[in-house]
């Protein structure tokens, strides 16, 4: 299978399994298939809140989320020296998060956090990488790419209760 459609049909099967999970939990849930920027479901829990929920999802038990540190994180490069300099400003912070870890038919995991959360574990990982290898990319000095693998995130697996205990603002 071509990479391309497999990342799609990886994407896919991730947003469904959310939106099932949701749905059994007592949400209803509607996905948006990649077409909206910031968020891939709505859910609506019994008071008619919505909840934006953004969804991420790799295969595999050696698998891991690839994401760009600039996003979340302002980062000085110098001469090939790289600093965490702070964290950006984030227009969600409370975005829910849910990444997805396929792994067999009824096994999937499912880690559930605020983007804020992930963007504090992206400082620390980001900065300790740094650290290990004197403030320079092993690879490319100008990389701000970051790996991140379920086990930085095992303390928000399972983790749905961040949904089903928002309160309705109306």
């Amino acid at each position: 299978m071509r990479s391309g459609r497999k990342n799609l049909l990886t994407k896919q099967i991730g947003e469904y399994l959310v939106a099932a999970e949701l749905g059994r939990k007592g949400l209803i849930a509607t996905t948006f298939t990649g077409n909206v920027p910031d968020f891939d479901i709505l859910a609506t829990n019994e008071t008619f809140k919505t909840i934006p929920i953004q969804v991420k999802t790799i295969w595999g038990p050696r698998g891991a989320w690839q994401l760009d540190a600039e996003n979340f994180i302002n980062i000085d490069i110098t001469n090939g020296f790289q600093k965490v300099i702070g964290k950006k400003g984030l227009s969600n912070p409370d975005l829910i998060c849910i990444f997805v870890r396929l792994t067999s038919q009824g096994d999937d995991e499912f880690y559930i956090f605020r983007l804020s959360d992930l963007q504090e574990s992206i400082v620390d990982h980001y900065s300790q990488n740094l650290e290990k290898h004197g403030g320079k990319r092993p690879r490319n000095e100008n990389s701000t790419h970051i790996s991140i693998n379920p086990e930085y995130l095992k303390r928000f697996e399972g983790n749905w209760g961040i949904i089903l205990n928002q309160k309705s603002t109306t």
